[in-house]
């Protein structure tokens, strides 16, 4: 199905809301129009075995030999169908109603959940039911011609043959359901996956050491546990049969929203795989796949969608449990919960055993956040720190932006693993895949570029073959290959100190009204004394200015002491005193206690040291050419872990040389006299306005 065929299809289904309007709220028409749409594919997806099932169902054939029959995981055995229930008058729901309850009981649920019943009562109400029906029994949803459970390649014009493949109905749902999230005026951070980059995803995923996942001969399994309408698990399932064809693929995934697992799950009964194997709800609070682990795991997680209403459970999953439960590495900020879905699908790892065997292989599509988010000691640092002690991240791809669907901010491919290959352990590859890609030649949605077949190879290829893990630090990675595209880091080179560097309080002491209003309402002051004849006692020593606190506290003491009072002392009266009467002056005295000097927190300043470099020495080389007397506050240092993956593929470009820019100015010069000469008008116009 090309560009165009999607548009018009998409443009055609959604034009249903015509219909719709006045009855229904805008908001509610993907109630309407989304449900209608997977009735209507799962009709032509049994349409060329229905004659057998019911002549199978008259016979009184069990559940199993029906499904057999279809074998498309499910069934229908009414004889009714949408052109028929369209023509049916007044009896229109009624047929309808009865046409969903032949369904098997998978596909009965899948339509449930869109409150279906309801639906088709109020569009019988309004006289619309019939309109709808018919509307929908004219599109040609028939699945594309397959082969082994693969769809068929496009023909010369990209159209594809024998109907409409299951990804492409993932492109149609995806329409709708964005048209819909407009009309509703939501803003969700979920993006349907491009075809082409799951291929990249899944080629990112085969082990570098040649050994796939799993037990030869037994079933590859596979887990998306934000999987959408699943498209990104048919692609998968496709890819990884064309990799491996003699090993089966089953797939598992769990989904938020009910109209998109509902679509998922319609999906994965086309296909024929268990629909049980798609879970309703929310992967960070309810485990649906609680204690299996996969082979091979993948996502698109929302972007920068925040968890809040699945704090409490998550929290109290990582206060209880720690280490033993799946968000024990840390919790990022309640605004991006992309890192707790890595979390979540590393606890899902299979384990290596003595001998090498087993372990798995994960594929996560993030935006840039993930990469250096939060400073040091925060969640998000936390995570990549205990992400990269464990050795688990393999690669990093950027890939271009204008790749999706509904957005087209940049995204990046993490590839990990618990088994990696001896020339990958210790390190991780970065590859720049930012300038691999071609035109669309008609945009979808905001998605105006693709990676080609030969963008994947090539990319693909380079991951494959990126140089091993250096020996030692290098600020620009070992690499070099594809124009400096590809580039080798060990863990360790993202980890950094944060150290903070002090510098001396300096101060001068100043009596004003203010100053001696709030010294007399410190704490250690009230204590010992009355605060309004503490007042009237200091009063004399507005305006004066000393140059030490000892000289201002002898004053203090002279006039306290003069008016009958008794003098506040001790650490907690000097500190008062400072906070009242000092003033921040570079030529003022440095305060100390008996630990050494107090530092000014307005002069407090933060570096981040690499983990290979001695924070000592750095302060000397860095620091203290500038500011002789800073020192590093040891008890506040920390250690952070970030990939600052734009800045090691920075590529710096001179700015052009005055030389040229003055040559281009008197060239336009000349230009413009020249203009003037040939039309005097010109320049008497230009000398009037100027």
């Amino acid at each position: 199905m090309s560009s165009a065929t999607h548009a018009e299809l998409s443009s055609r289904i959604w034009a249903v809301s015509e219909l719709l309007r006045g009855d229904f709220k805008q908001s509610e028409y993907g109630r309407v129009i989304l449900p209608f749409l997977v009735l209507r594919r799962l009709e032509c997806v049994l349409e060329p075995t229905k004659e057998a099932v019911l002549a199978a169902a008259a016979e009184g054939t069990p559940d199993g030999g029906l499904r057999a029959i279809t074998r498309a995981g499910f069934y229908n055995t009414s004889p009714l169908a949408l052109h028929t229930i369209a023509d049916a008058g007044s009896d229109c729901a009624e047929q309808l109603l009865a046409y969903c309850r032949e369904f098997s009981p998978e596909a009965r649920e899948a339509l449930e959940q869109y409150a279906f019943g309801r639906q088709v009562e109020r569009l019988a109400a309004a006289g619309l039911l019939h309109h709808v029906a018919g509307r929908f029994a004219e599109l040609d949803l028939r699945p594309a011609e397959e082969t082994a459970g693969l769809a068929a390649p496009p023909d010369a014009d990209g159209e594809q043959r024998g109907g409409v493949s299951n990804h492409q109905m993932g492109y149609l749902f995806e329409e709708l359901i964005r048209r819909w999230a407009e009309q509703s005026h939501e803003t969700a951070g979920e993006h349907f996956t491009p075809p082409e980059v799951v291929r990249l995803m899944v080629n990112l995923l085969a082990p570098a050491d040649g050994q796939a996942p799993g037990t030869p001969g037994e079933p590859r399994t596979v887990l998306d546990p934000a999987c959408g309408t699943g498209g990104m698990l048919s692609a998968a399932q496709e890819q990884l049969r064309r990799l491996d064809p003699d090993s089966p693929v089953e797939v598992f995934g769990q989904e938020l929203n009910p109209e998109s697992w509902a679509i998922c799950r319609s999906d994965m009964m086309v296909r024929g795989q268990a629909p049980e194997a798609i879970v309703l709800g929310n992967s960070l609070t309810q485990d649906g796949h609680a204690g299996a682990v996969f082979d091979y795991l993948l996502a698109n997680p929302p972007f920068g969608v925040d968890w809040r209403k699945a704090k409490n459970a998550v929290e109290r999953e990582h206060q209880e449990l720690g280490k033993r439960g799946r968000f024990g590495a840390g919790l990022p900020r309640v605004n991006d919960g992309a890192l707790l879905f890595l979390q979540h699908m590393i606890a899902k790892m299979k384990p290596v055993d003595a001998s090498g065997n087993g372990g798995s292989r994960i594929a996560i599509l993030f935006n840039g956040s993930p990469l250096f988010s939060g400073q040091a000691g925060s969640g998000e640092s936390r995570i990549r720190q205990w992400i990269l002690e464990n050795d688990l991240l393999e690669g990093i791809v950027a890939l271009p932006d204008q790749l999706f669907y509904n957005t087209g901010i940049s995204t990046y491919v993490w590839v990990l693993t618990n088994r990696k290959a001896a020339h990958r352990k210790g390190g991780v590859v970065l590859l720049d895949a930012r300038d691999y890609w071609r035109k669309m030649r008609r945009a979808l949605g905001d998605k105006r570029k693709e990676l080609g077949e030969e963008h994947i190879a090539e990319l693909t290829r380079l991951y494959s073959e990126a140089p091993p893990v250096p020996l030692a630090h290098a600020p620009d990675g070992a690499g070099g290959t594809a124009g400096g595209k590809v580039k080798v880091f060990r863990n360790e080179d993202f980890g950094y100190r944060r150290i903070t560097v002090e510098r001396p309080l300096r101060l001068r002491f100043e009596a004003s009204e203010a100053s001696i209003a709030q010294l007399a309402a410190a704490k250690p002051v009230q204590r010992a004394a009355d605060a309004v004849a503490f007042t009237e006692a200091l009063r004399p020593l507005t305006g004066s200015v000393w140059a030490t606190e000892a000289d201002a506290l002898d004053a203090l003491t002279a006039v306290v002491v003069s008016a009958g009072l008794a003098c506040p002392s001790g650490a907690a009266f000097a500190r008062a005193l400072r906070e009242a009467w000092g003033v921040s002056d570079p030529e003022g005295e440095v305060q100390g206690s008996a630990d050494g000097p107090l530092p000014d927190p307005a002069l407090r300043d933060f570096e981040n040291v690499p983990l290979g470099q001695d924070p000592e020495e750095y302060v000397r080389r860095e620091v203290l050419p500038f500011v002789p007397d800073a020192w590093i506050d040891r008890t506040k240092t920390k250690v952070g872990y970030e990939i600052p993956f734009t800045r090691h593929f920075y590529v710096y470009t001179p700015p052009r040389p005055l030389e040229e820019i003055d040559a281009d100015l008197r060239a336009v010069q000349a230009e413009i006299q020249a203009l003037w000469a040939r039309e005097p008008w010109a320049a008497q116009d230009a000398h009037q306005i100027s």
